[in-house]
């Protein structure tokens, strides 16, 4: 096997470039990594008498799948992928030099790769949230320092101003800081949600109709007449603020990317001690691949990423952490005769579900 180890590596190299599409501009080092190592130590594995024949005790997957993390493009998949390649390759290459295993040093070879698979996915994924917790870290500190200091302008400018359309211009700008801040808001608590930790939660006993006539009031003063609400009442125990925040997610989501001469409707069903409150908009469907991908941090459909709106892509996501923190749920109905849904649905009462688990 180590005779013939630069025929797999070649092999794989050539078939990773092929299948795998980030793999095909990488340099050779890059691209190469750790697999020498640990073809070499899956070669010591199949050997009884070799002190490695358990075919643990080292990190070679997991570098492997930190590089990929720190200094390519590379997708998870991407990642699985690599490693479901190399073992056809060993296979293949070792089988054309008639060297042949058989069941039991098989069993080796898929047992050492599907665990190099884990570890590689699991050590991608810790790089990942740790690279995203810095720029996170930093681009809210950038970003807030000049807000504050615009935003401190703009009220000495409205306090001090005699002309009203002064006292106007400052009135939009205090709007727009505020908006700029609850953005950045969303993104901490979004990505708090993503690492693995709940919401933290302030629940009070409100009427979510209540909330919703508010949010309408205050989207219609900002987009036009469009939406629409029939009223509704739901008395429970939520997070007035954080399903405020959610529910403006959801009417801003639906003005950007919905049919602009068409009306937005909010409506309110209580059932089962559950209520689902729903945002709905005519327009373009969200393909039903892609259904997932608009709750993740930083994804967003082609349509939006190839169209003129604007947007970093964490509102979504943070719609989902305030549905999932109070024990529910955030779903979305698409299509080209039914325009889209997003619905969250939550229970009634919120405090049962502190401590339940999020995804």
């Amino acid at each position: 096997m180590m005779q013939l180890r630069e025929a797999v590596l070649s092999e794989w190299e050539r078939r990773a470039r092929s299948a795998i599409a980030e793999a095909g501009s990488l340099p050779h080092p890059l691209l190469i990594n750790t697999m020498p190592t640990m073809y070499a130590n899956l070669a010591q594995a199949l050997s009884p008498a070799h002190a490695r024949a358990d075919g643990e005790g080292n990190t070679v997957a997991s570098e492997h799948g930190g590089e990929r993390a720190r200094l390519t493009n590379y997708h998870p998949q991407s990642v699985v992928q690599e490693y479901q390649l190399l073992r056809w390759t060993i296979f293949d290459v070792l089988g054309a030099h008639q060297l042949v295993l058989d069941q039991r040093e098989s069993g080796i070879v898929n047992a050492y790769i599907d665990r190099a698979i884990r570890e590689a996915v699991a050590a991608y994924a810790l790089v990942q949230s740790a690279l995203r917790e810095r720029f996170v870290a930093a681009l809210t500190h950038d970003l807030r320092n000049p807000l504050t200091t615009a935003n401190v302008a703009a009220e000495l400018i409205r306090q001090d101003a005699e002309s009203p359309r002064l006292k106007d211009l400052a009135e939009r700008i205090l709007e727009q800081h505020g908006r700029m801040d609850r953005m950045i808001q969303d993104l901490l608590d979004s990505v708090v949600f993503q690492s693995g930790e709940r919401l933290r939660l302030r629940l009070s006993r409100f009427d979510l109709g209540d909330l919703v006539v508010e949010v309408c009031r205050q989207s219609i003063a900002a987009y036009g007449p469009r939406m629409e609400f029939p009223g509704g009442c739901a008395e429970g125990w939520w997070d007035r603020e954080a399903l405020k925040r959610a529910l403006e997610n959801l009417v801003g989501n639906a003005v950007k990317y919905g049919d602009a001469e068409a009306p937005i409707h909010l409506s309110l069903n209580v059932h089962d001690e559950r209520v689902q409150m729903k945002v709905h908009n005519s327009g373009p469907p969200i393909p039903e691949e892609q259904m997932e991908s608009v709750f993740q941090v930083f994804r967003r459909t082609e349509a939006a990423r190839e169209g003129a709106q604007q947007g970093w892509g964490i509102g979504l996501p943070y719609v989902r952490s305030v549905a999932e923190s109070h024990g529910g749920s955030i779903g979305v109905d698409s299509g080209a005769e039914r325009g889209t849904t997003f619905a969250i649905d939550i229970p009634l009462d919120a405090r049962p579900f502190q401590n339940a688990p999020t995804l």
